[in-house]
Order: structure tokens, then sequence, then C-alpha cells
């Protein structure tokens, strides 16, 4: 933000912002699936084609052709055509693909290091960058797979069709590429410290000391009480007197000495013991 300086925010919490979780797992995912939209032969499926089995169908991708059927597994791959292969949505989808998921991997290779948070705060620059990167590959898959999609019945093919369907692979590469734009995205924002920094997970260090000040609780006084007060046996409140203790007790008490007579005298026989 501008005519404020870093010193002036503080990051509230050392956990990793949840804008870079964001695009660190949407990216791979997108990834791979356009990995799959890229190698996988069915961008567009030909049906009820003339002069062939009813259940068999042609299989067409940007690297491969491979013939299939309806009704079981078997597959047939690598066919030839050069009319297909030699129009120019071909030869670009080719070159846009592989470059997406090379700049996917750039962009993942830059963003790890400045999402690592083994100091007090991510390098919000060097994520950022690699989350252009992101948004830029997926913006690369998105392109083919639309072009991809508006002349889907228009891509010329030596084989007559009558019933052109999409593959599931322009589905995947939307799906991914759209994935890769948002993560992307996401990732980006980071840099700009906007909403008030709460993207960021920061604060106003001012906002900040002013919220601790006011949640601080007061001090507890706690009254302790005396022991200067003047005992009294009428407010005692044991509900027994001194004369039941000394009836009521669960142990032998020890016999009182017997009284001694004022007659000192003694009349019998002195004994060893007694010199």
């Amino acid at each position: 933000m501008p005519g404020r300086s870093a010193q002036e925010w503080v990051r509230v919490s050392l956990r990793t912002p949840g804008i870079l979780i964001f695009g660190m797992v949407l990216a791979p995912c997108g990834w791979v699936l356009n990995l799959t939209a890229t190698v996988a032969p069915n961008w567009r499926t030909l049906h009820n084609i003339p002069n062939r089995p009813a259940d068999e169908i042609i299989q067409q991708g940007i690297w491969d052709i491979c013939i299939g059927s309806t009704i079981d597994q078997r597959t047939e791959c690598s066919q030839s055509d050069t009319t297909y292969f030699g129009n120019d949505i071909i030869q670009i989808a080719q070159g846009l693909m592989v470059a997406s998921l090379i700049v996917t991997l750039i962009g993942l290779a830059v963003a790890i290091p400045g999402v690592r948070c083994w100091k007090n705060e991510p390098q919000w620059t060097v994520a950022g960058l690699g989350g252009l990167l992101i948004f830029c590959s997926g913006v690369l898959t998105i392109i083919p797979i639309a072009w991809y999609t508006h002349i889907l019945p228009d891509v010329e093919t030596v084989s007559s069709r009558n019933d052109v369907r999409v593959g599931y692979c322009i589905i995947l590469g939307y799906i991914g590429g759209i994935f890769e734009v948002l993560g992307g995205f996401v990732m980006f924002i980071g840099i700009c410290r906007c909403c008030g920094g709460k993207n960021r997970g920061e604060r106003r260090v001012e906002e900040v000391t002013s919220r601790f000040n006011q949640q601080k609780p007061p001090s507890r006084r706690i009254d302790v009480p005396s022991l200067d007060r003047p005992r009294s046996t009428a407010s005692s409140s044991v509900p027994y007197s001194k004369e039941s203790l000394d009836d009521d007790v669960s142990f032998p008490r020890a016999k009182s000495p017997a009284a001694r007579s004022g007659n000192t005298s003694f009349n019998g026989r002195p004994y060893d013991a007694d010199l």
C-alpha cells in the first residue's frame, strides 16, 4: 500500500497463508489433468462411419488416432491420417499443450521456495512470480482447447463422419486449465497488500497493539480474611462440645496415675534396689 512501510505491518500467524495453499493444491491437480488431455487420443470421437461396422468409432487426439468399439475393449492405435494431422489447429495445439506443461513445472519450482515458511514470513515476490507462471500455463491450455472445440466439426480428416462428438480430453483440458488459472491468480495477488493485508494474514502494528491492550484482563482483587478475629465458643459451628470428645473416643486412654498420699513413711522391708 503506498505511503506505508513494511515495518508498519505484522503477521498475526506463522502458518502458511491460505491463498498460497490454495494455489499449490490446484496447480498440480491442473497439471495432471492437462497431461492426460495432451497424451490421450480422444479430443473428438467419430460415430456412425460409412462403410464400417455400426459399433466402430474413431478417436482422434493431437498425437495419435485410435479405432475402437462401443461393445468391447478392442482398440487399435497408431493410425495414420495425414489430412487430420495437417490441420493448423493440431500443430498449434501440440505446441501450446507441451508449453503449458513445461511452464507449470517451472512455476511450481519457483513458487515452492517462496511458499515454504522456514522464516517468519513467506517470500511474497517469489511466490507471486510462481503464481504468474502458473496462471500463464492455464491460459496456454485453454486457448487450444477452446479453439479446437469451436471448429470441432470442421477439422479435416480422411475418414467420412456423420456424428462428431466431443472427447473426454476436451473436458479434462478445460478443468485443468481453469484450475491453473485460479490457482495462479490467487497466488499472484499475494504480492499486493490489498484488503487491508487480510489476504496475506497481516495486520497493522497499531491495530494489533490496540487490540491486545483492549483484551488485557483487569487485575483481580482477592479479599484475604483476617486472622485476628476473637475466638468464641458460642459462635462455633462445630455441632459437639468438648465434653463429648472426652466420652466418644476410638482408642483406649492411658490410666491416670494414682494420687499420692501425704504419708511418705514406708514400713516394708527394704530391697537392694531401694539402696
